[in-house]
């Protein structure tokens, strides 16, 4: 009885070994794989990028990297990867809120135009057009839901945006290049309240003008109440808003547009800069 007992224990011994071993077997393990290689070409003969709304179709910069070769347990992987060039100024070190992230799934290059990189200067990492800036690029690679990410090298050069037309078109006369125009709040949100048609200018909510494209304004806000602006004070033909009315997404600024609905203030009640750039379209709430 005990010899049939034992051989019986160690027959399923040697089921359980066998099958722990067939179940490790089918595991899939991670090994690694090489951060991608990033090479940038561009007409320009040194690292400086000469951009023009002359040739804002021509090519800027072509981006080139190496495939990063994720290695499992089964080899080489065989699942789509996903790219994503980052660019920023030099010094940001990628952490600057504004740095321009764009998505490339499968492919190992990009090409930018001039537009394109001009566009990303001016309303994403809102440079100026005044002097040159050290921009900076780099490639990271991801399997799906973002896992194992690898990171190229670092290539810089130096660019200057030029001006192009507001993406919204700011008040004031075309004729003085917008330097004439005037910007006020008003809503349930606002000290002044909402104003009626006909109403007189009411100073204390109105912007001050800190260039042809760019408003500001101090102003305590009634937290969970609603805002606009306008540019004429007492007048509701023309005003600037946001597309969804009271969109809980934008109580801390987003893109606006030319009519539009109401903006919802932040939840909590207070002193607000509120700054407003019709150049790249987006207002600004920040509390003091």
């Amino acid at each position: 009885m005990n010899k049939v007992l034992l051989s019986l224990f160690f027959t399923m011994l040697v089921s359980i070994v066998f099958f722990s071993c067939k179940k490790d077997e089918n595991k899939i393990y991670y090994y690694g794989g090489s951060a991608p290689v990033l090479a940038i070409s561009s007409s320009s003969k040194d690292d400086t990028l000469r951009i023009s709304y002359a040739n804002e179709y021509a090519t800027a910069l072509i981006f080139n990297w190496t495939n990063p070769n994720y290695l499992f347990t089964t080899g080489i992987s065989s699942q789509d990867v996903t790219y994503t060039l980052e660019i920023d100024t030099v010094g940001s070190n990628f952490t600057n809120p504004n740095l321009k992230k764009l998505q490339i799934p499968k492919d190992l290059s990009i090409t930018l135009t001039d537009s394109a990189l001009n566009d990303y200067m001016l309303n994403q990492l809102g440079l100026d057009i005044v002097s040159y800036h050290h921009l900076e690029f780099r490639v990271l690679s991801n399997l799906i839901n973002g896992s194992a990410s690898l990171i190229s090298n670092k290539i810089a050069y130096l660019a200057k945006p030029y001006p192009i037309p507001p993406k919204v078109t700011p008040p004031g006369n075309p004729d003085s290049s917008f330097r004439d125009g005037k910007l006020y709040i008003t809503g349930s949100a606002t000290p002044g309240n909402w104003m009626a048609g006909g109403d007189p200018e009411l100073l204390s909510q109105k912007f001050t003008r800190l260039s042809a494209t760019l408003y500001e304004i101090t102003v305590n806000l009634t937290g969970g109440n609603s805002y606009t602006f306008v540019p004429v004070y007492g007048d509701w033909t023309n005003k600037y808003s946001i597309a969804t009315k009271n969109d809980p997404n934008e109580v801390n600024g987003g893109d606006f547009q030319f009519q539009g609905q109401d903006i919802l203030a932040p939840a909590v009640s207070g002193l607000y800069k509120i700054q407003v750039d019709f150049q790249r379209g987006k207002f600004i709430v920040t509390k003091l």
